[in-house]
């Protein structure tokens, strides 16, 4: 199995520190709104990763955190009228909801910010003492001079850094690259105790205390979206190894940015689209495809036209599916014939290309190729006049294990959803042709299954209200 490593800039064979063991560590979202489509690839393509690995026999070991002490929540709390708390407690609800609903497992661990203060201290303290952190005013700071090897990981040296966007400006830094590991309080804002005042944590050292807790000083994987390689992750490398001595993390993989029909989503050009607000108009199994169309590195372009194509794929897929089983109800187990061996074959090829493609960096869109290959080849077999028992398994055993990591098949609840819309899609097209008693006949059968229409500037929209 190979994998590149943004720390090396290369492919390279995965070899974990423990043999059979992954220990893997995502960073999360910070709470403070609902997750946008670009969060949403990210928190996908990684538990896609942990779950191929595990499917290859991998014993993984995953943390995803959440950042629920930030500048970012305090000013959303305080425009909400509530407590920086009672925000992170309910958008960590609402994170939990959505990434449910794209069938995003839950980590094994989720750690919070605020649940790690004890180890934060402990770390700044150690960093400290090493001379390698020092006090500002009423905060502390990293020394990036003092750890020779800051920025590796973004490829570059501190002369050549630029202070930006994503690098804070204090007067009481050293220098300008050096960044916080503990806020002096100020008025108002959530505060520990520590030995330095009274105060936060930087956003940097939460994510080492939070690794070093649950995964030890060294870990195999360490991910997040190529936004956060610099500074974020340089600053963690630079914490953790500086303090321990030790590689902080062996593999660093990063997710490609995701566009809004060809721009840059931002805050800036108001085109965040939230999870949340997807789910309203498209299957969530469908925006779960669409996100893993594209290879997790590269860059990948939303639109409602590609997010609709998914949508048709994710019923192809289905629909292959259950004609498969219900032609098993009724098979038999006869000799095997010139197809049946041939087409036993292809199945057994595609597994292997499945495996072949995802061993190569976890290459999704390769790996939903083969899927859809095999959908095809199940098609084909079953236009036959004679189906046999043997085949048909045989390719239902190799559609599971290829879809086991995409996770592409209907739930009950999916099935229903797409049965509802295909009747409202039926019934507009009825009323187009004038056919209005059978536009009529849909509405009633809708309405039995309490469901009502909605007419709305955007297309018909409907919502369960429940049978009488």
């Amino acid at each position: 199995m190979k994998l590149y490593n943004s720390l090396t800039k290369r492919v390279e064979e995965l070899q974990p520190v423990n043999e059979g063991k992954i220990k893997m560590y995502v960073c999360g979202p910070t709470v403070y709104n609902y997750f946008h489509i670009g969060n949403a690839r990210t928190f996908l393509m990684f538990d896609v990763i942990r779950q191929y690995l595990k499917q290859r026999g991998y014993e993984v070991t995953y943390v995803q955190n959440f950042t629920d002490i930030d500048d970012k929540l305090i000013v959303k709390a305080n425009e909400l009228g509530i407590t920086v708390k009672e925000l992170a407690e309910e958008m960590i609800i609402k994170y939990f909801e959505d990434a449910r609903a794209l069938r995003i497992k839950d980590a094994d661990f989720h750690p919070k910010a605020t649940e790690t203060i004890d180890e934060i201290i402990k770390i700044i303290q150690g960093l400290i003492d090493k001379g390698l952190a020092y006090i500002g005013g009423k905060d502390v700071f990293f020394d990036t001079e003092k750890f020779k090897e800051y920025g590796k990981l973004s490829g570059q040296n501190l002369e050549k850094l630029e202070v930006g966007s994503r690098v804070e400006v204090d007067v009481n830094k050293k220098n300008p690259l050096d960044f916080v590991l503990w806020k002096g309080a100020k008025p108002g804002e959530p505060k520990w105790e520590s030995p330095w005042g009274e105060g936060r944590p930087g956003w940097h050292i939460e994510c080492s205390a939070m690794s070093k807790k649950h995964l030890g000083e060294t870990i195999d994987i360490h991910g997040g979206g190529e936004d956060l390689a610099f500074p974020h992750h340089e600053n963690e490398i630079a914490q953790s190894e500086g303090l321990s001595g030790k590689t902080f993390a062996k593999y660093w993989l990063h997710v490609g940015f995701l566009q809004i029909d060809n721009k840059k989503m931002s805050k800036s050009e108001g085109n965040s689209l939230m999870v949340r607000d997807l789910r309203q108009k498209f299957s969530p199994l469908a925006i779960r495809l669409f996100l893993m169309s594209g290879h997790y590195r590269n860059p990948i372009n939303f639109s409602e036209e590609l997010l609709q194509g998914a949508q048709r794929s994710l019923e192809r897929i289905n629909t292959a599916y259950d004609n498969l089983n219900y032609a098993i109800n009724s098979a038999t187990e006869d000799e095997l014939d010139l197809i049946d061996k041939e087409t036993i074959t292809k199945a057994d090829e595609l597994v292997e290309k499945y495996f072949r493609v995802m061993d190569d960096d976890f290459n999704t869109a390769d790996g939903l190729s083969v899927l859809f290959e095999l959908v095809r080849e199940i098609n084909i077999y079953l236009q036959r006049e004679r189906n046999n028992l043997l085949v048909l398994n045989h390719l239902r055993t190799a559609f599971e294990k290829i879809n086991q990591v995409f996770d592409l098949l209907w739930g009950k609840e999916e099935q229903l959803n797409t049965e509802i819309e295909r009747l409202i899609e039926e019934r507009q097209q009825a009323r187009k042709a004038k056919n209005f008693k059978r536009a009529d006949e849909i509405r009633d059968q809708l309405l039995s299954m309490g469901i009502i229409l909605e007419d709305t500037k955007n297309g018909v929209r409907w919502k369960f209200v429940g049978k009488e």
